[in-house]
């Protein structure tokens, strides 16, 4: 192949090996060896492509899952804690107790874009386990707190803290996988929110066993056990993580050119090859990729799909055990209630997945999971007999599990350009999870036992979502259509591969999924 032996090096090379310049200068070489001039795609037919994905999948997976499950339970946990007695001892309204909830988003949206900048710009590597050991510390002093302004103190810089985990995972995965393989990958990573709400039940049943050690309630072990295992893991993530593909020590030096000459050159002509023109996407920071992001009328439309997805998903994750509780069971009952409807939608969530990115495909499967949500929640809200309530739930986690993936996969499929595409996912993600604020006010205790009022928000929420699905549906196919009409004609001739390749996925080589 052009080029490639131009430098030699060793194949090895530890993820913490580098520092500063160096790494930077690593990156910047296998960039240039992938994208050198007559580097193709049959320039690594001695590769086995589906060995370096299981190589990859092997060092980044576990660790990411864990990463998440540890954020979801932190943040969620709160939940568990309301029902083995938060609430009355520290002496709070049902108000106030939806006001902790809320503010959490608040510092969780804003800071969620400055978060994704930096870990593109710094190491993933010592980013994340920082934010981990910043979030970790947050929750543990949660259970000290001795009043409702305290709590609410806490939740603000909780949400400050984890801000860049989910985003910062999300799109740490797209820097690995091409758009056509990601979904899998983001659903076995995104599958720990669901094991995590199945754990915290368990736990917080298990912690709350614990109620008077230490001169402490139950629910305050809740808080400080799972914080301090956040730190614990989040030292060992600093060891484990790895960086960029470029510098990936499980990988030898052909293997790293070739992961990121896939990743260069995805998205075009329909993602079945690598086309007319060889257009790789932008790499170099510029504010204007981030105003890019911003501008883009796909990103706005996609965050009320999110919504319609996010609130159901953050009614659920918070409300459950209360919901299930007022069902007529017994507090720990409830805890343990919620654990197979987790389980299960763990599942689910990787199966479909797989056939999402099997089919190349995102819409039918979102849009089918919202309509199946349509149906949970228009159980919850037309009965009050407990098993019908309890199988609607089920069905409506079951649903939201495998679609939140679905959302967040499809909008980073569609944005080219490393830097436009991570701002444009914490737009996505940092807005949309607004939609937690607005649900941790949806279920109030007076509402109890049927909560009308919040499943029927959540299900104009999801038509909502559903009716901006179909409007991005439309319009991928559209503009799709016509930049096919346009390459037919040659008219991607009248722009050089440097012009094409700023366009980013706004290029006529560039393709949509759908």
């Amino acid at each position: 192949m052009a080029g490639n032996h131009e430098i030699s090096m060793k194949t090895e090379v530890g993820h913490h090996e580098f520092s500063g310049e160096t790494l930077r200068d690593e990156v910047a070489r296998i960039d240039a060896l992938a994208t050198a001039p007559g580097t193709t795609l049959e320039s690594f037919a001695d590769l086995d492509e589906k060995k370096i994905l299981r190589k990859m999948d092997m060092r980044l997976i576990p660790m990411l899952a864990m990463l998440y499950l540890l954020s979801f339970l932190d943040r969620g946990n709160i939940g568990n804690a309301k029902i083995e007695g938060l609430q009355e001892d520290l002496g709070m309204s049902s108000d106030e107790y939806n006001w902790c909830l809320t503010v959490f988003f608040f510092t969780y949206a804003a800071f969620e874009v400055p978060s994704n900048l930096l870990l593109k710009r710094l190491r993933p590597s010592r980013w994340l386990p920082f934010i981990m050991v910043a979030w970790g510390a947050v929750m543990t002093l949660m259970g000290i707190v001795r009043n409702f302004h305290g709590l609410m103190i806490a939740r603000l810089f909780l949400g400050i803290t984890e801000a860049g985990l989910y985003p910062g995972c999300a799109y740490y995965l797209t820097m690995w996988y091409c758009r056509h393989e990601i979904q899998l990958r983001q659903a076995m990573f995104f599958s720990a929110a669901s094991i995590a709400g199945a754990f915290s039940g368990l736990l917080a049943f298990a912690i709350a066993k614990m109620d008077g050690i230490g001169n402490l309630e139950g629910w305050r072990w809740i808080f400080i056990l799972e914080g301090l295992v956040t730190v614990i893991i989040a030292v060992v993530a600093f060891f484990v993580l790895h960086d960029f593909p470029e510098t990936a020590s499980f990988l030898t030096e052909k293997e790293r050119e070739f992961v990121v000459f896939r990743l260069k050159y995805q998205g075009q002509l329909q993602g079945k090859g690598y086309g007319h023109t060889q257009v790789a996407q932008a790499e170099e920071f510029e504010w204007r990729y981030v105003l890019d992001a911003f501008k883009d009328w796909q990103i706005w439309v996609n965050i009320f799909v999110y919504l319609g997805i996010v609130c159901p998903l953050y009614g659920i994750s918070l409300f459950l055990p209360t919901i299930i509780r007022n069902l007529g069971y017994s507090a720990s009952t409830a805890q343990l209630m919620t654990v197979p409807i987790y389980i299960t939608a763990a599942i689910l969530s990787v199966v479909f997945a797989f056939l999402s990115d099997r089919v190349g495909k995102r819409s039918p499967f979102i849009i089918s999971f919202m309509l199946v949500m349509i149906v949970g929640f228009s159980m919850c809200i037309s009965s009050t007999n407990p098993r019908v309530v309890y199988g609607g739930v089920f069905i409506v986690a079951c649903a939201i599990y495998p679609a939140f993936p679905g959302v967040v996969t499809w909008l980073s499929n569609n944005l080219a350009g490393s830097y436009k595409r991570s701002a444009g996912m914490a737009i996505q993600i940092g807005i949309g999870n607004l939609g937690g604020a607005m649900a941790s006010n949806f279920y109030r205790q007076k509402d109890a036992p049927q909560y009308k009022l919040g499943h029927g928000l959540e299900l104009a929420f999801i038509i909502i979502g559903v009716v901006a699905a179909l409007v991005l549906l439309i319009a991928y196919g559209t503009i799709n259509k016509r930049r096919d009409k346009v390459i037919r004609e040659g008219g991607e001739a009248q722009f050089t591969v440097e012009e094409l390749s700023t366009k980013g996925d706004r290029a006529v080589t560039f393709r949509y999924m759908i």
